[in-house]
């Protein structure tokens, strides 16, 4: 549906192009480094040298498997939000918060004008970038979903914080695109925790990818899509990236009553379960997307980032993926070659009929001459 943009581009991708969400498990060495850190027994540089060594084995374990569009497996990150929350101006950081399970954030707190500090991930997509032929997608934290996870002591109402937010990701956005990324991917979960806010979570977007040339996609997860479907469909990006298998593929019904009219990067794998599926499980799930996606609109990746699983889940889960979406390619490949055989088959049987009946129509003819 996005082919278009995806040409003007110049990105070369093939049918049902495999992804992923953007975090992947820090291995245990970056972990005990990372407590270090805090505790101030290491350096910054020290921590980062180790944060590139984690980012270039996840972009290697990428290509390794096959994986079509990178990412950089956000190793040098803690929280999403409060990642970016850490360097802009006009926040500061509050206490721990429960986000979900025993897994906590510090939530930031706006208490100033928000500002755009100078580039954010640039150097973390040049770095990744670098290692690959492949292309990586640029990630970052939506204005909405920066916003919703925030404390504001500053600004008049959450509208005008998710305004500001955006014209400092906007500037991120053009940073990345200077640098030479071409898939942008946004994040916005918190798309659906207050559907009366959807119309100015929209006109953020706006702010944020309009007259920027680059292929957005938003991931949106574990959310009551049921509320804001299909008016989030407005969302100014090419791609929506939508958790599926943990909710059962019950979405699947929604886009039957309302047909999904953008790309759609589908879910195949539950990143919350250990359990590592089965690419026949996965396969199965394709074809479900396929009855209400077209092929050339549909791109396939985990439910959301990978991060909580193990190094071995990650890669299994991936793997299976791959190997999956291979399985449906080949079928499609050669779905049209089975029709050409089939329709050959009934023209075949036709001419022999008619063969046969105009011979019989020859017999009768002599049969009458003879007498």
């Amino acid at each position: 549906m996005s082919s278009a943009t995806l040409e003007t581009l110049r990105l070369e991708l093939p049918p049902l192009p495999t992804t992923s969400v953007g975090s992947f498990p820090k291995p245990d060495y970056l972990l005990e480094a990372r407590g270090k850190f805090a505790r101030r027994e290491i350096t910054q540089k020290e921590l980062e040298a180790l944060e590139r060594k984690a980012t270039a084995f996840w972009v290697q374990q990428q290509e390794e498997i096959g994986i079509d569009v990178l990412v950089d497996g956000e190793q040098y990150r803690g929280d999403m939000v409060a990642y970016f929350a850490d360097v802009m101006p006009g926040f500061k950081m509050g206490g721990l918060v429960r986000s979900y399970g025993n897994r906590y954030y510090h939530k930031p707190v706006i208490v100033g004008r928000i500002q755009w500090p100078g580039p954010i991930t640039v150097k973390w997509w040049k770095f990744a970038q670098g290692l690959t032929g492949k292309p990586i997608k640029g990630m970052l934290t939506g204005p909405y979903t920066i916003m919703d996870w925030s404390f504001n002591d500053f600004y008049p109402d959450r509208k005008s914080a998710c305004f500001a937010l955006a014209a400092a990701i906007r500037k991120e956005v053009e940073a990345l695109v200077g640098a030479g990324a071409k898939i942008i991917q946004i994040d916005e979960p918190a798309l659906s925790v207050r559907p009366e806010e959807l119309p100015f979570a929209i006109e953020a977007m706006q702010m944020v990818t309009e007259g920027i040339p680059a292929y957005f996609i938003t991931h949106i997860c574990y959310g009551a899509f049921e509320f804001i479907y299909p008016r989030m469909l407005k969302l100014p990006v090419h791609n929506f990236d939508l958790e599926m298998s943990n909710s059962g593929l019950d979405l699947i019904g929604l886009f039957k009553k309302h047909p999904f009219s953008k790309d759609l990067s589908f879910g195949v794998v539950d990143v919350h379960s250990h359990v590592v599926e089965t690419p026949a499980v996965i396969a199965a799930r394709i074809q479900k997307a396929l009855q209400v996606v077209p092929a050339d609109a549909l791109w396939i990746d985990p439910d959301c980032g990978l991060k909580t699983r193990t190094v071995e889940e990650a890669r299994g889960k991936l793997a299976a993926m791959v190997a999956a979406v291979k399985e449906v390619r080949q079928a499609m490949a050669e779905a049209p070659k089975r029709r050409r055989i089939a329709v050959g088959s009934v023209v075949k049987k036709r001419r022999k009929k008619i063969r046969k009946h105009k011979y019989k129509k020859m017999r009768r003819r002599m049969r009458h001459k003879k007498k």
